[in-house]
């Protein structure tokens, strides 16, 4: 077992990438506040003052260092080259815009869509077949069309929950890292998926400095997307370079976000109201009514990375008792979740009884 990948010490991927990010993200909040471009504050957000946004472009060169030193260069790559940057336009375009007049959400999707087709039919990076618990699915013509709403979906998920300091950057972190980790344990280092684990992770990781509460800088839509952008390419790379067979590990991970998801969708048909409506009922919403941020951050760090341990024990074997593990902590995180707001509004129906 080796600490080399694509002729690169893992090491020194990760340092150079998070010192690259480190001083990325410091010019473009320099950059934000001569340009006067800011996070501010209204009804549905957190902080009390404005903050300075573009970090999310500072992510993104990070990014491009890492891959100009240690990636390689094909189509594939050159695909998402291609869609991060796009979307990284769009989510530039939408946070100098939506203090103003916000982008309208359909053409949003419609970029996103694109984005999504680039990397699926130019790139040729698709979810073809896995399993789930134990049972093999081959997903044949509908695997182009699983792939693309799989991409998408990754790219709002982790967008929705880029809304307290550290969160999104945090989350994204305990992701990449994950997927690393089970990429040394399978001895993987070859793959695509774990050379962009290790430049995201470094990336992220340096933006992570400027955005732990108090955040100094705000990475915006174009980070929280590109973000969720690139999540969604490792997630499909796993399965496309086999460091990863069942859908369980990837969804797992992200367990937090997609709930975060699944229940914003829940809440808002229940109300009446559309799927793309903007609210403050989120899980990190609910914690922040009885914890501070720090806490509220650091508690949803703590059932993220459980569940990131639990998926790393899962690649070693002893799967029956982990899927058991599995079970366990989805009911601790559905019984807690059921005990705030996030799905109905449990304060208006005891005055209703």
């Amino acid at each position: 077992m080796d600490f080399f990948v694509n002729g690169h010490n893992i090491f020194l991927i990760v340092s150079v990438c998070f010192l690259a990010s480190l001083i990325f993200v410091y010019l473009m909040k320099k950059v934000a506040i001569f340009l006067n471009i800011y996070d501010k504050p209204n009804e549905r957000k957190i902080q009390t003052k404005p903050v300075p946004l573009l970090g999310g472009i500072g992510i993104f060169l990070s990014f491009l260092l890492g891959y100009m030193l240690f990636a390689p260069q094909n189509n594939l790559m050159l695909s998402i080259l291609i869609s991060s940057f796009l979307i990284m336009l769009l989510g530039l375009f939408d946070d100098m815009t939506k203090n103003e007049t916000p982008m309208p959400n359909k053409y949003k999707l419609l970029v996103q869509i694109i984005v999504a087709m680039i990397i699926v039919f130019y790139g040729g990076l698709k979810l073809t077949k896995a399993s789930i618990f134990g049972i093999n699915i081959n997903f044949g013509i509908f695997s182009s069309l699983l792939s693309i709403i799989i991409i998408v979906g990754i790219i709002n998920a982790i967008n929705l929950i880029d809304g307290l300091d550290g969160l999104c950057a945090g989350i994204s972190s305990i992701y990449f890292l994950t997927i690393a980790i089970i990429g040394f344990i399978l001895n993987k280092f070859g793959g695509l998926d774990i050379i962009l684990s290790l430049i995201m992770l470094g990336s992220t990781l340096g933006y992570l400095v400027h955005n732990f509460p108090p955040a100094k800088i705000y990475q915006g839509d174009a980070g929280s997307t590109f973000l969720g952008l690139m999540i969604s390419v490792i997630f499909l790379l796993g399965f496309k370079t086999t460091t990863l067979t069942s859908l369980i590990i990837p969804c797992l991970i992200l367990a937090i976000p997609i709930m975060d998801t699944l229940f914003a969708i829940l809440r808002r048909k229940l109300k009446g109201q559309k799927i793309d409506h903007a609210d403050r009922e989120h899980i990190h919403h609910q914690l922040l009514k009885k914890f501070d941020k720090k806490s509220t951050l650091l508690m949803i760090y703590a059932i993220n990375i459980l569940f990131s341990i639990t998926t790393i024990f899962y690649t070693l074997g002893d799967r029956k008792e982990l899927i058991v593990c599995y079970v366990l902590l989805v009911f601790i995180v559905l019984y807690l979740i059921l005990k705030t707001d996030i799905i109905f509004d449990r304060s208006t129906s005891k005055k209703k009884k």
